[in-house]
């Protein structure tokens, strides 16, 4: 076993859901995904692919219908982007895994923006890249800003791959139109390659915009920045393990060839979900989103009204990232709180030392109700702490 694997760092927030599985007393939070099942006409098409008999390899970049498709989606909300730098998925995940792949080789240095969802910054330690960090600062109020000059000054000619997600799991935070621009530019001049992770652009709660500002906004098809999506948080499905990449026109016949040594394809009644997830997105996910915002708003000034909490509302995502004042490690404060107080919640330390202290709630539940349970459990447990 190579080293590098021995050495990654296990899930702390799966070691917090371990914890509580088997216990059906537990509220859980824990994971980043909503407790709604995917909308029927979408699991339907995948039943009736199976029943036509559906069962056989796709092209390893996808059903062409699909990649057609997933390219007027974006072209709806990016300016046009051709179905020839589209390649399917099997999920997110694996989306982010095979640009790793595609542009990492051992030694390379890459740079993550954190605190971060933790596969981030292992899968380019799973290629042998040295990974450097530039953290988020958390203001008096809690909302997490990102010091830009820093940032730039970090990613030198050195650096082969910048890795950017934003709207930010777990903070909620989302880069400007103009940081955008200036990230751009600057990784233009040092020739580094953008990675960014806009899986959460729909779910953006600022005006009526219809999803989050994109680096696919102001690139060129030839800047060296690939961009990872998924079907899981603005189609409700997590489980179906769906995600497509944008790239340059040139990486899109290499990144095929990569796909057949990882996964080969997507399945192909999958494939029909998500082309059934994409005829009727303009019902599925401004619905999911308005629900979002209302889980948001309902969560969100309620654990603010807690002693000791420092919260900010977020811009964007599905997680309150809040501090809870004095209370120390996090990992072991969120095993505290499952074992005394029936709530799961993710360790803010999961996603990087700077969030030491921090947690992350999901707050994606079809019932309020949950959300105020949930909150009345951890006032509880606070005010027995004396």
């Amino acid at each position: 076993m190579r080293q590098t694997v021995l050495d990654l760092e296990e899930s702390k927030i799966r070691e917090v859901a371990n914890a509580g599985f088997g216990r059906d007393d537990v509220l859980a939070f824990w994971f980043g995904e909503s407790d709604e099942v995917t909308p029927e006409a979408i699991r339907q098409a995948a039943i009736d692919s199976i029943a036509r008999g559906e069962t056989f390899y796709a092209h390893n970049l996808g059903l062409p219908e699909l990649r057609d498709a997933v390219a007027a989606y974006a072209s709806g909300l990016h300016g046009r982007i051709d179905a020839g730098r589209i390649a399917i998925t099997s999920g997110g995940v694996n989306a982010l895994m095979l640009a790793c792949q595609a542009l990492l080789d051992a030694g390379d240095e890459a740079v993550a923006v954190t605190p971060v969802w933790p596969n981030l910054v292992a899968q380019p330690k799973v290629m042998g890249a040295q990974v450097r960090t530039v953290a988020l600062q958390p203001d008096a109020q809690g909302a997490w800003r990102l010091d830009l000059q820093r940032l730039l000054a970090a990613v030198t000619p050195a650096t082969k791959l910048l890795i950017v997600n934003a709207p930010n799991n777990p903070t909620g935070w989302t880069l400007t139109r103009a940081e955008q621009q200036a990230i751009l530019d600057h990784c233009r001049a040092t020739g580094t390659w953008i990675l960014a992770d806009e899986v959460y652009e729909r779910l953006y709660f600022d005006g009526d915009a219809a999803c989050a500002p994109s680096f696919l906004d102001i690139a060129g098809p030839d800047d060296r920045l690939v961009v990872a999506h998924s079907f899981s948080k603005s189609f409700l499905m997590t489980g179906w393990r769906m995600g497509w990449l944008v790239m340059p026109p040139a990486m899109t016949h290499p990144m095929g060839k990569l796909i057949e040594f990882n996964t080969s394809c997507a399945s192909v009644f999958t494939q029909r979900a998500a082309l059934a997830a994409l005829a009727h997105a303009g019902e599925v996910t401004p619905r999911v989103v308005a629900h979002l915002r209302a889980c948001r708003d309902r969560l969100v000034p309620a654990l603010q009204a807690l002693p000791g909490v420092r919260l900010a509302l977020p811009a964007g995502g599905m997680y309150a990232f809040f501090e809870l004042q004095g209370q120390g490690d996090s990992l072991a404060l969120a095993k505290r709180l499952v074992a005394e107080a029936g709530l799961g919640i993710a360790p803010g330390n999961a996603f990087g030392p700077e969030a030491q202290g921090w947690l992350r709630w999901c707050f994606a539940s079809r019932d309020l109700g949950r959300l105020d349970e949930g909150v009345q459990r951890l006032a509880g447990w606070l005010a027995r702490q004396g």
